[in-house]
């Protein structure tokens, strides 16, 4: 069943990360229900099947992190979707993709927490969870999306860092994103870039899976192409077998690393509204990047001079867009729905260069525009 594209639709974020992910040439999901995320495996279940893909309801979070790994590494673009206490549950595995570099996508639908928490309303506290959910020294890739038309968009940019860098990619929503309903027009294919894999050139007897390349991401082989290799959780060698060699694991961990650093340009990504001339500066990502694009206009209208930075992408820290306004802004305010997850990163890259100060709320309900303009008027 295809969703037409050029007309516009009334779609939920839920639906739309769905979208966005079919979009990406997604072919495969193993999930477990758990609000407020359903609604993407609901609509897998309904959109996969008709674009010759497989949906599997699986018994938990664990396998269902699992399942996406062994589809990745068979060849298809996989992705699973929960919320907080699912998330918890997928860390193990999700180390497990790191190390082994397996390309997928994991969306987490944030809700107030911790454990069961209030399941139906609305949080930003993964966001550190997602940093260092797993355990190890390891780099990862987590984005943001705060509107609609971005579960869609920041979905296929999420397969796409996933297939280059061969690594897990997380998507932050939030309760209110996933269940906001926008017109949007989804658009026809080949007018979103749509990335895949870099495979094997060399047959599969000469093929070393984790090989070191310029760019720090090796070819990835595909199981049913005949390329088979030894995969393992623990530190292995360039042919996947484990070792206790530091010459060995040292080379291998700087690699992991290395092919997200290099790549800072491509994968940091934020958007401005009313930065060129602000004096005071909001940060803020998710449902609250919605009410603080309002509350910098408000804001501009009682002669404010207010600019939004929204954070797209979380992990890596985009420390390089940040820094220059920092330099020259008189104070910046980072609203959030935690107690400051993200400002205290805000504060780490300010270093003192100007004030920082943060609005928080816990009670599972959004900051308002009021309430940030309210702020902003009083920096």
């Amino acid at each position: 069943m295809n969703i037409s594209t050029g007309q516009p639709r009334l779609l939920q974020g839920n639906e739309a990360v769905v979208e966005g992910a079919i979009y990406a040439g997604c072919r495969f999901f193993a999930g477990y229900p758990i609000t407020p995320a359903t609604e993407i495996s609901e609509a897998m279940a309904l959109r996969l099947p008709g674009e010759g893909g497989t949906f599997i309801q699986m018994e938990d979070e664990i396998a269902s992190m699992g399942a996406i790994i062994g589809a990745s590494l068979a060849g298809a673009k996989a992705m699973t979707a929960t919320s907080g206490p699912g998330f918890s549950l997928m860390q193990e595995n999700l180390g497990f993709g790191v190390i082994t570099e397996v390309p997928c996508v994991v969306v987490n639908v944030m809700r107030a927490g911790p454990s069961t928490g209030t399941a139906t309303h609305v949080s930003q506290g993964d966001v550190q969870q997602a940093r260092w959910g797993t355990h190890g020294d390891h780099p990862i890739i987590v984005l943001s999306a705060a509107t609609t038309w971005e579960c869609f968009e920041i979905t296929v940019k999420a397969f796409n860092l996933a297939e280059k860098y061969r690594t897990p990619v997380i998507l932050l929503t939030d309760e209110v994103v996933a269940h906001t309903r926008e017109k949007i027009v989804l658009p026809p294919p080949g007018q979103l870039e749509v990335l895949e894999r870099q495979k094997p050139t060399v047959p599969p007897d000469w093929y070393i899976p984790y090989a070191d390349t310029a760019s720090g991401v090796p070819p990835m082989g595909i199981f049913g192409d005949g390329y088979r290799y030894h995969v393992t959780g623990l530190i292995h060698d360039v042919r996947g077998f484990p070792t206790e060699r530091a010459d060995e694991i040292v080379p291998f961990m700087n690699r992991l690393f290395r092919k997200i650093n290099q790549h800072f340009g491509d994968i940091m990504m934020v958007k401005e509204e009313l930065t060129e001339d602000a004096e005071v500066l909001v940060i803020a990502y998710g449902s609250v990047a919605r009410a603080a694009k309002r509350a910098v206009r408000e804001a501009r209208e009682r002669g404010v001079k207010a600019g939004l930075l929204q954070l797209v992408t979380l992990w890596p820290f985009p420390r390089q867009l940040l820094e220059p306004h920092l330099e020259r802004v008189k104070a910046v305010l980072v609203p959030e729905l935690s107690l400051g997850q993200m400002s205290r990163e805000v504060k780490r890259v300010n270093q003192g260069r100007t004030r920082v100060e943060t609005l928080n709320r816990i009670d599972g309900s959004l900051i308002t525009p009021g309430e940030i303009v309210e702020r902003l008027g009083r920096m």
